[in-house]
């Protein structure tokens, strides 16, 4: 934050005292309490665009100053996390609803996500595969060892779906002229929605709309169960095919696991990877089943 800006908010609103908070600054003042945030991005023209598509569940600026933002602090309300998640999720369709619109893409887009997300899983496929064979080097396996020679086969099964379902998602997509994009807020978690208001807009990018919900189910499948979250989003904002299939992909890719020295932790890492595979399975599974 600049100096100057904030030496200029002492005339405007005559804060009484200052309190950081991660990346922003609390200022309270008889008036009111505010929030001073930076962000790289042009608020100001996003919100204005958010306001002619109709959505306003967004916070509204009091006053800024280049890339530095005044906006009222609010207090969060303390709600349950099924509750909150399903509140963000409709917020988050509608967002998607409202801003989508198909873009012409050359000729070569879909190609080259394909390849990446290929060269992807033939890295996994190797770095598990190593992993597999380094376990049976164990005269006596470690408890972590142990848990994930156990769970091996779940993880390369997951990777063998992600191939195929990729080699099937090419087929449909690799004569698109075109791709659905929409206006996403790119940095979804709970903690970003605060009185039915997303904040945190400063990663924001036109992009497919799925890649807002991988990011939440990312870093939130731990937090409810995401089949009636993910149930609601396609009520009001339905994939297409393609999308739908892609999303299916890239959230059922294993990641990988940075073995420490620690083997508790090395054990609470690799249960973690287990258990987010068969929520995914659980979770997706519905839409691969037969009427």
């Amino acid at each position: 934050m600049t100096n100057r800006y904030i030496e200029e908010l002492k005339n405007k609103i005559k804060p009484y005292r200052y309190t950081y908070k991660g990346k922003s600054i609390i200022l309270e003042s008889t008036a009111g309490n505010y929030v001073l945030k930076e962000c790289n991005n042009d608020l100001n023209s996003l919100f204005k665009y958010l306001d002619s598509r109709n959505f306003n569940s967004h916070p509204k600026i009091i006053d800024n100053k280049d890339n530095e933002y005044l906006f009222n602090y609010v207090e969060d309300i303390e709600v349950p996390k099924e509750q909150k998640i399903n509140d963000l999720i409709v917020l988050i369709a509608d967002l998607h609803r409202k801003t989508a619109y198909f873009k012409e893409v050359s000729e070569d887009k879909f190609k080259s996500v394909y390849e990446d997300i290929k060269n992807n899983i033939l890295y996994l496929k190797e770095y598990y595969g190593n992993m597999f064979e380094e376990g049976f080097k164990e005269i006596y396996m470690s408890p972590s060892t142990y848990l994930f020679m156990r769970n091996y086969t779940k993880i390369n099964n997951s990777l063998l779906f992600c191939e195929q379902e990729l080699d099937n998602w090419y087929e449909l997509v690799k004569d698109n002229k075109t791709k659905r994009v929409a206006l996403l807020h790119n940095n979804l978690e709970l903690n970003h929605l605060v009185n039915n208001n997303i904040i945190s807009w400063n990663e924001y990018i036109i992009d497919s709309p799925i890649l807002d919900i991988i990011k939440l189910y990312r870093k939130e499948y731990y937090s409810a169960s995401f089949e009636p979250v993910l149930k609601k989003y396609l009520s009001i904002f339905e994939l297409l095919e393609d999308e739908k299939k892609l999303l299916f992909i890239m959230i059922s890719m294993p990641w990988t696991i940075n073995l420490t020295k620690n083997e508790l932790e090395n054990c609470k890492m690799i249960n973690n990877l287990i258990d987010y595979i068969y929520k995914t399975e659980k979770l997706i599974r519905p839409y691969y089943s037969k009427d």
